[in-house]
């Protein structure tokens, strides 16, 4: 007898992002809690794609927010996270909900989901995995392990962070990013931050998207850091197609109160705009 080992391929170490939800699993159920936006709308997706009844493998479940919402409608679940913390944070509202019958938790990476069974999958949902993979191989490991549990013809939905979207929360949280040229360019041309890591005052590292990477996947949730509106998109696969570079004007504008009209933008044309030049 022949024994196969699947051995997969994990490039990036995350130790610094699973230490980072650790320390923070209350807080980002409080970050939930305040964003109703983009909770209204991910919903919105989920109640028009998911089958009306089956089973939802929830990769990067967070403290249980939707994974709860999914067990109320009465769908079976298996929740999936990197961080020990936010899945004990889980388990906790969901057995003060009395919903454990209708859910299994895991504490994994999104790289490597072992032992949860293959082809079995009416859904899965990868709402956060793929921007905090920042490396192209890792994510498609991600979907690859994703997509092999789910059975034919079953859906994937995933959520990315806008490449453009974000300098509207950047730039109103922490001005002074704009002029940290080598970073800023870094996000803009490859999506990512510096080797170094994040600029002083991001908590994470992440990748950030462009449309064009994404492609025919619908739907889609583009989260833009300001909310939704002209700086970022919502539901691309049904409706928009490209984002333009008005959005990252508009993201800009929001932030300074100027409109900076010279495109592309540049740290320099921001500052001018500011008057420090």
């Amino acid at each position: 007898m022949k024994l196969f080992i699947k051995v997969l391929k994990m490039i990036d170490d995350v130790s610094d992002i699973q230490t980072y939800y650790d320390e923070r699993a209350e807080g980002e159920l409080i970050r939930l809690e305040r964003h109703q936006l983009e909770h209204d709308i991910t919903w919105r997706y989920l109640e028009k794609y998911l089958p009306k009844k089956g089973n939802v493998l929830e990769i990067g479940c967070g403290p249980g927010t939707i994974t709860i919402g999914l067990a109320k409608r009465d769908y079976r679940v298996s929740a999936v996270d990197l961080s020990g913390k936010m899945i004990e944070l889980a388990l906790k509202r969901i057995s003060e909900e009395g919903l454990k019958k209708n859910v299994l938790l895991y504490a994994k990476d999104a790289r490597d989901l072992g032992e949860i069974k293959h082809n079995s999958f009416d859904a899965v949902l990868m709402m956060g995995p793929l921007y905090h993979l920042v490396i192209k191989e890792d994510r498609e490991t991600a979907l690859r392990e994703a997509y092999s549990r789910l059975k034919p013809g079953g859906i994937i939905f995933s959520a990315f962070i806008s490449r453009y979207g974000i300098w509207g929360d950047l730039i109103k949280n922490i001005p002074e990013v704009i002029e940290r040229e080598k970073e800023v360019r870094s996000i803009l041309d490859s999506g990512r931050d510096l080797e170094s890591g994040p600029p002083d005052g991001i908590g994470f590292r992440a990748y950030f998207a462009t449309i064009h990477e994404i492609g025919s996947v619908d739907p889609v949730i583009i989260e833009t850091g300001m909310g939704y509106g002209p700086y970022g998109s919502v539901g691309v696969g049904e409706d928009i197609g490209t984002i333009t570079s008005y959005m990252l004007h508009g993201a800009v504008y929001n932030a300074i109160g100027k409109w900076v009209d010279d495109a592309p933008i540049t740290p320099d044309k921001v500052l001018k705009a500011l008057g420090k030049t």
